[in-house]
């Protein structure tokens, strides 16, 4: 991961978190019913997941108490528009976008000296079956201060009342008090602490509950995809709800995706573009064997390219070419069908959201795309970050150099 790092590809917008802040991110985290962290120093990204703390717990989703309860952590003002590394859900970034839009100031202010005890609640205690997730609509999102300061701020109001009232101020117990106060909390008598509750509407999303788990529900039909077959066989023999349900890896999801005008796709036009050229480069790693050149190097230059082309085996050279073969065929006969001569997975990479689709569905479709087909690694990184990490470790030294460089060129 060292590379990534180097090149500024891994977690690069994290916010360190050291003396005082540790103190009240544990705060945070006992307030949640988690235990604390023992690191003295670490980072965390915009909803306050750390990657140190979660490898010290060894649970990846530690801020969660179950599927169904997730948490969030806010102990600095830069956290606004940070990403948000690990979400659960793929609306996670929105919503604390909404957040700080809604409550900034309050933020800013109460962060001096306090943390924020974030909970998302759907409504739901627990999940108990896969089509559970149908019931996210409305997410309350709910603030809730390390040390009750709130409540200490009404009890330092009341005690400068009573101070203020008749000859209290001669009283030397009231001065006491109002002064432990003041020292402990400091004076909050104008600042404003309340952080009235927020409501987050969710449509189409991802949740990794139940190992993953797609809700399609802005469209025709109601679609649902798992990427786990257990819960998907589970899933299936639920009749409570009129949805159409899928396991990722099914041939017929596509077909229902492609006749509800979800996804798309237009070959002649694909072979066009960057895009294809990076998933047919990336595909053909998979057909290089002991190379006499370093793999950036065959992947770069096209002489070499072409030269470990020939140098494949007719079938796997079929299934390289397998797009541009069938629109060769197509100019001479159209009783050639796609299935017959592409790569079927090969073709899936080659689908796009439906151009019709508002942005934030696109985003979620190019997810699920990826997902099903992961062959374009710029969009890999782009859509499903985590997996391509997880995948980044096991690729070729080489590979992962023109991996960087075609991802470092399209982002910078």
């Amino acid at each position: 991961m060292q590379k990534l790092k180097e090149a500024n590809l891994y977690r690069s917008e994290l916010i360190p978190v050291s003396g005082k802040l540790v103190e009240r991110y544990n705060k945070c985290l006992v307030k949640l019913g988690f235990t604390k962290t023992k690191l003295k120093t670490f980072h965390i990204d915009g909803i306050g997941w750390s990657p140190e703390v979660a490898e010290e717990k060894e649970e990846m989703h530690y801020l969660n108490n179950g599927d169904a309860n997730a948490h969030g952590i806010i102990i600095s003002p830069l956290q606004k528009g940070k990403p948000v590394y690990v979400p659960f859900h793929t609306f996670d970034r929105d919503m604390m976008l909404h957040v700080f839009n809604t409550h900034g100031e309050k933020i800013n202010d109460i962060t001096r000296d306090c943390a924020i005890c974030l909970d998302f609640d759907q409504g739901i205690d627990a999940f108990y079956e896969p089509l559970d997730v149908l019931k996210y609509k409305t997410v309350s999102i709910n603030f809730h201060l390390i040390n009750n300061l709130v409540e200490v701020q009404k009890k330092q109001l009341k005690l400068i009342e009573n101070f203020n009232r008749d000859n209290n101020f001669i009283d030397e117990k009231i001065h006491e008090q109002l002064l432990v106060s003041a020292k402990t909390y400091g004076d909050l008598r104008n600042r404003d602490l309340e952080l009235y509750e927020l409501q987050f509407n969710t449509d189409s999303f991802y949740t990794k509950a139940f190992k993953g788990v797609y809700v399609l529900r802005d469209f025709i039909t109601p679609i649902i995809v798992f990427e786990d077959e257990t819960w998907h066989k589970e899933a299936i023999k639920d009749t409570n709800y009129d949805v159409l349900i899928y396991h990722i890896h099914q041939p017929e999801l596509m077909d229902k995706l492609r006749d509800h005008v979800i996804i798309e796709y237009d070959l002649e036009l694909a072979v066009k573009t960057e895009r294809y050229e990076r998933i047919k480069k990336f595909e053909m790693t998979r057909y290089l064997k002991n190379t006499q050149h370093p793999v950036k190097d065959i992947l770069d230059n096209p002489i070499l390219y072409k030269s470990y082309l020939n140098k494949l085996d007719i079938e796997s050279r079929k299934k390289l070419m397998s797009v541009e073969r069938y629109l060769e065929k197509l100019e001479t006969s159209n009783q050639y069908k796609i299935a017959d001569i592409v790569d079927s997975k090969l073709f899936e990479a080659l689908h796009k959201p439906h151009s019709s689709l508002e942005g934030k569905h696109q985003d979620l479709i190019w997810k699920l795309l990826v997902n099903i087909s992961p062959k374009d690694v710029l969009y890999w990184y782009w859509y499903d970050k985590e997996d391509f990490y997880a995948n980044f470790k096991s690729w070729e030294d080489s590979l992962k150099e023109w991996i960087i460089a075609t991802i470092s060129n399209k982002i910078q």
